[in-house]
């Protein structure tokens, strides 16, 4: 190969990287852009199972039944959701109160999910 040759080689494989790279940046850029553009992701609301499973289910069982330490029987339970809401929140007799523990949305899910153990 003579020096021509090499030359040439070497300027083209220099090109070639410099368009591969500003490739690559240039679609960093985008997709930081695209990110950007979209928001910030939203969060997704908590799972009222697990939270129910992580603190309820100790006292309460699995379906609601247990009745350990005077824990009531969430299948036969008439109370709405606010009223289940305002329980789990502030607590009721032996019932920890959980309103420095989970966040209100993580209250409200578990309650609602307490709605499912009702009996049919």
């Amino acid at each position: 190969m003579n020096i021509r040759s090499t030359l040439l080689l070497t300027v083209v494989s220099a090109a070639l990287l410099g368009i591969a790279c500003g490739s690559a940046d240039d679609q960093i850029k985008k997709n930081a852009l695209a990110a950007q553009s979209s928001g910030p992701a939203t969060p997704a609301p908590p799972d009222g199972m697990a939270v129910f499973r992580q603190y309820c289910l100790v006292c309460h069982g699995a379906d609601g039944k247990l009745g350990l330490n005077g824990a009531k029987d969430l299948s036969a339970s008439t109370l709405t959701l606010e009223e289940r809401i305002n329980i789990v929140t502030h607590g009721k007799k032996l019932m920890t109160p959980f309103d420095e523990m989970l966040s209100a949305e993580e209250i409200k899910a578990v309650a609602e999910y307490t709605l499912t153990l009702k009996q049919k």
